[in-house]
């Protein structure tokens, strides 16, 4: 291959995360609507007929599907389904940091208002309840980290006579942080944790 045709496979590449079109796609809101004694966060119960984390709490959100202008209107398309409201009912949608799993995900969380509290139905297939959270709450209460630990363990037939060390490879340990937050006997945790902490973070 001639050194300018490699140069100009390089001149028109844009860069991206590294093997990331074979991530699965999220986008998810932090929705906040307005109440008596203030700003609060509103959050979702997975329904227990969910197949996927069934009970836990979470924002809504979903997959980023191929209708989907962009990942913000993923994000208001899954909050006006689970929600039952209007996309009018939504304002101020701002993007915050988008986050990659180490399972293959990447998250693009966002903040949004509801302005039209009143008229949430929420969509019994996917949200067993929904329940508010007083904003201040949060800015006044700091979350739990614990970490999880993770073991290499490579497959069977794995080619240890190909790499320094062989069988005695010195695996890097890996770990995430888990947060946790603690409202009146409920667990907000996870990734829903992660986003809220991130989100605390920017408005303090």
């Amino acid at each position: 291959m001639k050194l300018e045709k490699v140069m100009t496979k390089l001149k028109h590449h844009t860069p991206k995360i590294l093997g990331s079109e074979r991530f699965s796609k999220y986008a998810v809101m932090l929705p906040l609507l307005r109440k008596e004694d203030g700003i609060h966060v509103l959050f979702e119960v997975r329904s227990l007929e969910l197949r996927r984390q069934p009970g836990e709490i979470c924002f809504p959100g979903g997959r980023i599907e191929s209708q989907d202008l962009d990942e913000k209107d993923a994000a208001i398309r899954e909050t006006v389904e689970e929600l039952g409201i209007n996309k009018e009912d939504i304002s101020g949608v701002y993007p915050l940091d988008y986050m990659i799993s180490p399972f293959g995900m990447i998250l693009f969380p966002y903040v949004g208002y509801i302005n039209r509290p009143d008229a949430i139905r929420p969509n019994s297939g996917e949200v067993g309840e929904i329940f508010t959270v007083p904003l201040t709450f949060f800015i006044e209460n700091s979350h739990e980290i614990y970490r999880v630990h993770y073991k290499a363990e490579p497959e069977e037939g794995f080619p240890y006579d190909l790499i320094p060390g062989g069988e005695n490879y010195k695996w890097q340990a890996k770990g995430m942080e888990e947060y946790f937050y603690r409202y009146r006997g409920r667990v907000i945790w996870g990734l829903t944790a992660r986003v809220l902490a991130h989100f605390i973070e920017i408005i303090r």
